[in-house]
């Protein structure tokens, strides 16, 4: 066996003969694994023969395609680091993510060309704007015209070589990079296979984004590791859904996805009598729409928890009991421990903070040498930022993100981000942003703003002009104008008392 720790080199190993089906894609047309390794490695070779180097970051923004997927394999096995960014993100935060970044090269679709226009001249690091699709003589995935270069040679990386680069807003500050390593990647993606016995039988039905580590990372990578295939959708959209159900034998998702199945009466029983599972994750799942949906189709939705740093920590079991709202039990290969207030590990149901080690942890920030120091104890221990406890017979169960993170959709906001574009605008003195339930969302963003001199609040007018610098699902789904922010002895915004007040507003 190959000792070449690259995260495309050990796929490789795992993958089936090459005629074998790798994707059916939107055209339902079929991609076999010998197109996986042509795209990628004539992605490869052509990044190579524009002068990349090992280690260069390599930055996507665009919607969710096939040719976004063949670049990042193609990254992958050229050891470039693949930065993948929300292509709904507004200008302003993606220049911050490309000044940080560095990229040498910048990759774009036709939308976001449009929307960036002239921002690769801008960023100094950015060698060449790239834009797909690729299909032009001087794009990714035009042919190399030597006949020689027909199978590129995966660049050899270490387990410790960083692969992605993915951000996550902080609660305070500007978002921090998470360098995530070959090893890291791998190993979480070959628990994932065992845990969810993953084979070559198995068909996932991909339709989540793949900027995030859900559809990326946590979705392929089963996929890969076991030689397995997928129906590869570009949306989430309930009808094609429904209509692939019975082709597949794996749907991941957000609890999103699975509230709009149950709004649907063609959701049914007979739709879903081929899945052999179906997993959520990315936003706590009620046990409202985790018993609806077992009455509709007796399934018991398999629900896990994890994070960008850790890729998945837990998971509810294939074989064994799932328990709605819990996130299930550690799964192997991973620490996981709830520590009190002075950080000692509490041994019985009390809630706590859940801190984490293993091979599936992140080693760094990106060029943050403090904040990494600040995320880890002297032992590697990991803190999370959420809450949690954990039952007697070793099931997870979160209660809270003490961070004030919101997920709404299966997409991460940070109330402090946009507070920080409240509070700019002339007539609003201070705002508190924080989550309540949405059926839909899992969370709805709402804000609570005090005005000045008793102004009145033109929610239209706010709401449009955030549209221009936030991306919209940050976005407060409704404003509330209040006399003043409730606030504790210390003077600290009570976001708790908010969230309660407004609790049923979406109901």
């Amino acid at each position: 066996m190959s000792s070449n720790c690259n995260l495309f080199s050990r796929f490789s190993q795992c993958f089936p003969a090459e005629e074998n089906t790798f994707l059916i894609d939107d055209a339902g047309v079929c991609h076999t694994y010998a197109d996986l390794e042509k795209k990628s490695s004539d992605i490869a070779y052509n990044l190579v023969e524009k002068g990349l180097q090992p280690g260069d970051r390599v930055t996507l923004i665009a919607q969710k395609s096939l040719n976004a997927l063949w670049i990042y394999l193609g990254c992958l096995r050229a050891g470039a680091v693949f930065h993948p960014i929300n292509p709904d993100y507004s200008k302003p935060e993606m220049v911050f993510f490309l000044n940080d970044a560095r990229p040498k090269f910048l990759v774009t679709d036709g939308g976001a060309s449009l929307k960036i226009g002239n921002l690769a001249s801008q960023v100094e690091s950015i060698e060449e704007h790239l834009q797909i699709p690729l299909v032009d003589r001087e794009g990714l995935l035009c042919s190399p015209e030597n006949e020689d270069q027909v199978n590129f040679p995966c660049h050899v990386n270490t387990r410790n070589d960083t692969a992605a680069l993915l951000y996550s807003s902080g609660t305070t500050g500007d978002p921090k990079g998470i360098c995530l390593t070959h090893g890291n990647l791998y190993e979480n993606a070959a628990s994932l296979c065992r845990a969810w016995q993953f084979s070559p039988d198995d068909i996932l039905l991909h339709v989540l984004p793949v900027f995030h580590v859900h559809g990326l990372f946590i979705a392929l990578g089963p996929v890969l590791v076991a030689g397995a295939s997928m129906r590869y959708q570009n949306k989430f959209v309930v009808d094609a859904v429904i209509e692939a159900l019975p082709k597949v034998t794996v749907l991941m998702g957000v609890p999103t996805y699975y509230s709009r199945l149950l709004d649907n009466p063609e959701f049914t029983n007979i739709s879903s009598r081929n899945i052999r599972v179906f997993i959520s994750g990315s936003a706590p799942l009620t046990e409202s729409v985790f018993r609806r949906f077992e009455e509709r189709t007796s399934h018991k939705i398999l629900e896990r928890y994890g994070m960008t740093e850790t890729g998945v920590n837990t998971s509810n079991p294939i074989d064994g009991d799932r328990i709605p709202e819990s996130v299930g039990v550690v799964l192997p290969g991973v620490e996981l421990r709830i520590t009190n207030e002075e950080g000692i590990e509490v041994k019985d149901e009390s809630v706590g903070a859940i801190e984490v080690r293993g091979d599936n942890v992140f080693p760094r920030y990106w060029g943050l040498t403090d904040k990494t120091r600040e995320a880890f104890d002297g032992a590697g221990w990991f803190g999370t930022g959420d809450q949690g406890s954990m039952d007697s017979n070793g099931y997870l169960f979160i209660s809270g993100r003490s961070k004030d993170m919101i997920i709404t959709g299966g997409l991460n906001v940070y109330p402090k981000e946009v507070e920080r574009v409240l509070d700019k605008f002339p007539e609003i003195i201070e705002s508190s942003v924080f989550g309540v339930p949405h059926s839909d969302f899992g969370e709805g963003v709402m804000a609570a703003v005090v005005m000045k001199g008793n102004e009145p609040l033109e929610q239209r007018r706010v709401i449009e002009s955030l549209n221009e610098q936030l991306a919209r699902f940050k976005i407060p789904k409704h404003i509330v104008a209040l006399e003043e922010l409730p606030r504790n002895a210390m003077g600290k915004v009570m976001k708790g008392e908010l969230r309660s007040s407004y609790a049923s507003f979406f109901s």
